[in-house]
């Protein structure tokens, strides 16, 4: 969450106060808290690489409306947006659409427009409670998205409730899903989401379809009153399905089709410690790039919570295993990727209740004066309890990296205490380069006996760094030519000494510029491009975008 280091305050007929909400975007720096007293504002608003959050005062009824408007009512790229107990009206755009960064929505009526009502994509950090989300054509839209949507309600779309796709493993709980034309839920394009007590009622086809080799885990869900089966499975699928109610649906209800892995309990949900769910994960995590030694600690971690397991069914002493961790490595080195992966084996283990992932940095953490600081962090402490609290650039709390008065002390000493008092309710992992976690370390005595095993991340080969690229590539639908993974290889080679190398995330940048080139190659053809070169990114846009 952003800090509380600026407020503004919006009111319409307040002396002192913004009189719209864009007049005070324009005065706002990053890390702004925008406060927003009783009204309707007709606004819309696109926001690049900004860190900000916009909050309805307590008690005040806030709609931001551009019924009016053919273009969403706030889209954010690449920030850190947080939207709080406001009411959305969109006319013929969406919502809301993310793409990129990070999204945090609380307390929030979204009514949508022509489009989906809200659209996230490619965000790795989405938190989405208590809201409500009324759309005209798709209520809820998830590509490429992980995280939490939590207490939501989805209700009277013409078309699908909630689309999960590409590979989103997002958790679904306590969600419910009202009144669709089409689908309640629909997994497709290798979706891993969890679904955990979700309720499915009132659709005009599926309760919850899954197709393209997706693999969700529906936990205590309930579908019922749908025109279609309750629920389908494509035969390529996977996933589970455990202490489903079912009521007033098409027959069969269950659709699994030959060739679909898709397991099916009888009552409860299924163990914790399935193996089956534990080796897909481990099966996941083999399909990273490089990592090798990262990949044989993590098995190594897996086997041991296993044995003890074992050794404590049979009566047997187990020794105290501590599952906190330190990341050690430079930036883009899949750091965030295992540590979230590292949540769900806790998960099926039964190590932990539920394995949800929380990333945080200094500022989420440290407040402005003494006693704020524990404050804060014992808030995020207990909402990431029961899961993986993932600390980023840990380092930064520590005495010699904070700047003015000592409150990132404060919330190592009080991180400290709250590892103690709550042992084995929660995995904490420290992330930052090797050098600055060592310093870390050495900021409370305590901290070296809660972080005994460190994991290092060292950085991509040339090569590695060409095949995750060729991987960016295909996930959107491009082509690599051929003679550009020559100078790939040469870029990544020459960028690799540079300490501020940003390896998988140079990668990305790389991509996103070659597709620009890309863009700008094509618009000077003068005639519609073929089907073939709209998809390949040629030497040519590679080489532009290395700057070489």
């Amino acid at each position: 969450m952003p800090s509380d280091d600026r407020r503004l305050l919006v009111a319409e007929r307040m002396r002192g106060a913004y009189p719209t909400i864009g007049a005070a975007l324009l005065d706002c720096p990053d890390d702004a808290v925008v406060e927003i007293a009783d009204g309707v504002y007709a606004e819309t608003f696109e926001f690049v690489e900004r860190r900000l959050t916009l909050a309805a005062l307590p008690g005040a009824t806030v709609v931001i409306d551009g019924a009016l408007a053919d273009r969403p009512v706030l889209h954010s790229r690449d920030g850190d947006l947080t939207l709080r107990g406001l009411q959305v009206r969109a006319g013929d755009g969406s919502g809301v659409i993310v793409e990129g960064g990070s999204f945090t929505m609380s307390n929030c009526v979204i009514q949508g427009g022509a489009e989906a009502t809200v659209l996230v994509r490619s965000s790795l950090m989405v938190a989405i409670e208590r809201c409500q989300i009324l759309g005209e054509i798709t209520g809820l839209v998830l590509e490429g998205v992980s995280g939490t949507v939590s207490e939501t309600t989805v209700k009277d779309v013409l078309g699908d409730g909630i689309v999960m796709a590409f590979g989103s493993d997002i958790v679904l709980r306590d969600c419910v899903v009202d009144g669709c034309g089409g689908r309640g839920i629909y997994v497709y394009q290798y979706g891993r989401p969890e679904l955990e007590r979700c309720a499915i009622s009132r659709v005009g086809l599926e309760g919850i379809e899954v197709a393209h080799r997706s693999a969700p885990r529906l936990i205590d869900c309930s579908v019922r009153d749908t025109r279609g089966p309750a629920i389908r499975f494509g035969k390529d699928c996977a996933g589970s399905i455990a202490g489903i109610a079912l009521a007033n649906n098409a027959q069969p209800a269950i659709v699994i089709p030959p060739g679909a892995s898709t397991e099916v309990a009888e009552g409860g949900p299924p163990p914790a410690a399935t193996r089956g769910v534990v080796d897909d994960l481990l099966g996941g995590l083999d399909t990273m790039v490089g990592l090798a030694a990262v990949k044989s600690e993590v098995r190594a971690m897996v086997d041991e919570i296993q044995v003890n397991e074992w050794r404590r069914e049979a009566g047997l002493n187990v020794g105290s295993v501590s599952h906190h961790l330190i990341f050690a490595g430079a930036p883009g080195t899949g750091k965030t990727t295992v540590a979230r992966m590292y949540g769900k084996l806790l998960k099926a283990l039964g190590v932990l209740p539920h394995g949800d992932f929380r990333e945080v940095s200094r500022r989420d953490l440290v407040g402005q004066y003494i006693g704020h600081t524990a404050e804060k962090t014992s808030v995020v402490f207990e909402k990431a309890k029961g899961g993986v609290l993932f600390i980023d650039e840990a380092y930064t709390l520590s005495r010699s990296a904070g700047s003015g008065a000592d409150f990132g002390q404060e919330a190592i000493d009080t991180l400290v205490k709250l590892m103690e008092d709550h042992r084995d309710k929660i995995a904490i992992i420290v992330a930052g380069y090797t050098s600055e976690m060592r310093q870390f370390l050495d900021a409370n005595p305590g901290l070296a006996s809660r972080f005994t095993k460190t994991i290092e991340f060292e950085n991509y080969s040339p090569d590695e760094l060409l095949l995750i690229t060729d991987r960016m590539v295909k996930a959107g639908d491009y082509q690599l030519d051929p003679a550009a993974g020559t100078t790939l290889t040469e870029y990544f080679a020459r960028m690799s000494d540079d300490p501020n190398f940003g390896n998988a995330r140079e990668a990305r940048r790389l991509f996103e510029a070659a597709r620009k080139s890309q863009s700008r190659r094509l618009r000077t053809l003068e005639r519609m491009p073929t089907s073939d070169e709209l998809r390949v990114l040629s030497d040519t846009d590679f080489t532009e975008a290395a700057g070489f």
